[in-house]
């Protein structure tokens, strides 16, 4: 008898798994490509710049030129034989 309730609550659960994926898996997977198709058709709507045009984002700041203190000392040397 235990055998046959082990066996009936099984197949229970998966018809229960099995229906409950039928219903979920579709919605999951339209969700996920729509988010795609969004994302795909954000990039084409991109601003389109005439060709030969540059653009810079960034510029990065100039080191500061003519800073001798940085250098170090210079020490003379000598060759002693």
């Amino acid at each position: 008898m235990g055998i046959v309730k082990f066996l009936f609550i099984t197949i229970l659960v998966m018809w229960v798994i099995r229906m409950l994926l039928k219903l979920v898996f579709p919605l999951v997977l339209r969700n996920i490509f729509n988010n795609m198709q969004q994302q795909a058709n954000g990039a084409q709507q991109a601003p389109r710049r005439p060709e030969g045009s540059i653009s810079i984002d960034y510029m990065p700041p100039k080191p500061k030129a003519g800073n001798v203190d940085k250098l170090g000392d210079f020490v003379d040397y000598e060759e002693v034989k």
